[in-house]
């Protein structure tokens, strides 16, 4: 399996030494083009109004729907949850509109430093590690949409068909718990 991983911000190397450890090759993606032949794309963490003015700049934003509509599996973390958003707030965003949730930007206020928590989980084990840095909240979830894990009561990662988003970076963890649920997605769809 070959995923590709948004190569424009954030600790996307992170994701791919993570997808090496399960023994999976992680592919940059910065173009339309190098989205063929992957079977799974990752949006890493970032700052989104600059991640989606280069989607569109580039065409990956309508590249990524037609990878969406074709079956592709997507996982975003962080500024990637609010990249396939549904809407965006406060301030109120273009997203791609993947997953049927409301993120609301900034929401753990202005924290400067990462925070490490532990949250339930439904992945298989009872408490899973969860960093997060500036993290958005999910302030809504649609019908059909899977809460996965929470974490002080929000949910934090959640599950609508083959779109995994979290709003922790699972890339900074020594865990791979979460990037293994998403290749079993991607392969299997559930």
């Amino acid at each position: 399996m070959r995923v590709g991983i948004l190569a424009v911000q954030g600790d996307y190397e992170a994701h791919a030494d993570a997808l090496t450890r399960l023994g999976v090759e992680g592919v940059l993606v910065r173009k339309p083009a190098e989205l063929e032949g992957v079977e799974a794309l990752i949006l890493p963490g970032g700052e989104s109004t600059t991640q989606m003015k280069f989607l569109r700049e580039e065409g990956l934003d309508k590249a990524i729907r037609e990878f969406a509509g074709r079956g592709g599996a997507l996982f975003g973390t962080c500024a990637g949850a609010i990249l396939l958003a549904r809407e965006v707030r406060n301030p109120a965003q273009e997203s791609l509109n993947l997953a049927d949730i409301v993120i609301t930007r900034n929401a753990y206020g202005r924290q400067v430093a990462s925070e490490i928590r532990q949250g339930t989980s439904q992945l298989g084990q009872g408490q899973l590690e969860m960093v997060f840095i500036r993290a958005p909240v999910i302030a809504d979830v649609g019908k059909g949409v899977d809460v996965l894990a929470e974490s002080e009561g929000r949910a934090v990662l959640v599950r609508q068909g083959k779109v995994l988003v979290a709003t922790f970076h699972p890339e900074l963890s020594a865990e791979t718990t979460v990037h293994a649920f998403f290749l079993k997605l991607a392969r299997n769809g559930h």
